[in-house]
């Protein structure tokens, strides 16, 4: 009877230990195919999740259905929230688990994004809906905007919402009661906030505002548009395609967009670089290789994930846990 307990005890005890290795990500070396992360079957959505800067990463895809495929995503001060399919995901920053609640999402409602009153749903026709904080009914919204072909909304820390399309952007100051256009031009689809300046990408590069949206004027453009904008400590960090050297390049900025340092030169040129974030002292950059953290201002560069074949990780920040999702190379 003695030895059968022990046994049963060693048993559970490897069990365990299994099952927590299981939910930590081991990067695999940077030629190794996405079948070298000990999961079962080609994988080839991965969503990670890390608390420690990304020194150490939690593999999360587990915790979503075996054929999910983002169509849109966001992050914010409650987690990562990923549209896919005819649901919503949803994971906590604080979670300890690859948990992901998750709800029916609107009919022919794709994109989400963030608000102060609660999530916003929306299409490319131009019809949006909002599930109000603490309530579970998505509602109507701005019937009355004038415009399709919408690419993102934004709302800042003051209340002003902004509506992108595949050529204007449209402000509005009372909830979206009515609607003013402010920029018309290329597409613009991210837009960022610090500090009360505005900078958003665009078919021209970056483009900023620093009268609350009011008028927007291009700071950066190597010839190409603008892959990515974010804020960092006192300014923003940006990535653009640079037509005469024909990679992206990744820049920032600390005097609102009047100058632009390179902070890519550890970093190899590539043409579908994608994302650029700052947690605490660091910069993490998701590159077709991997994700790259520089300790020093953006001089040199250490990969430390490497990213599944034909993928490149899409990072984004919620507090001090960064969330990287590897998508197909050019999105």
């Amino acid at each position: 009877m003695k030895t059968y307990n022990l046994t049963f005890l060693l048993l559970l005890f490897y069990s365990v230990s299994t099952a927590q290795q299981d939910s930590v990500y081991h990067a695999p070396s940077q030629f190794d195919s996405v079948r070298s992360m000990n999961m079962a079957g080609p994988v080839t959505k991965v969503v990670l999740k890390s608390t420690d800067g990304g020194k150490t990463w939690q593999d999360l895809s587990k915790g979503l259905p075996n054929n999910w495929e983002a169509i849109d995503l966001f992050c914010n001060q409650t987690g990562l929230y990923v549209s896919t399919g005819n649901r919503i995901y949803h994971n906590k920053p604080n979670s300890s688990t690859p948990q992901w609640a998750n709800e029916i999402s609107p009919d022919n409602h794709s994109n989400i994004a963030p608000g102060k009153a609660g999530m916003y749903a929306f299409n490319w026709d131009g019809q949006f809906l909002q599930k109000r904080n603490g309530t579970t009914e998505w509602s109507p919204q701005f019937k009355d905007f004038p415009d399709k072909e919408i690419r993102s909304v934004f709302e800042t820390a003051a209340g002003t919402l902004f509506i992108c399309t595949n050529s204007r952007i449209y402000k509005s100051t009372n909830n979206g009661k009515t609607w003013k256009e402010v920029h018309r031009g290329d597409w613009t689809i991210k837009l960022a906030e610090s500090n009360g300046v505005l900078m958003a990408t665009s078919g021209n590069g970056i483009i900023m505002s620093v009268d609350d949206g009011e008028t927007w004027k291009i700071v950066l453009n190597e010839g190409g548009v603008g892959i990515d904008i974010a804020p960092i400590r006192g300014g923003f960090a940006a990535i653009t395609f640079n037509t005469l050297a024909n990679v992206r390049t990744v820049k920032a900025t600390y005097d609102g967009g009047k100058t632009w340092n390179s902070i890519d030169a550890g970093l190899p040129p590539h043409l579908n670089t994608a994302s650029i974030i700052q947690v605490g002292d660091d910069f993490l950059c998701g590159h077709p290789n991997g994700i790259y953290r520089s300790s020093d201002n953006g001089k040199t560069w250490k990969l430390v994930v490497a990213s599944p074949v034909d993928k490149v990780f899409k990072l984004y920040v919620s507090g001090n846990v960064i969330y990287a999702v590897a998508r197909n190379e050019g999105c």
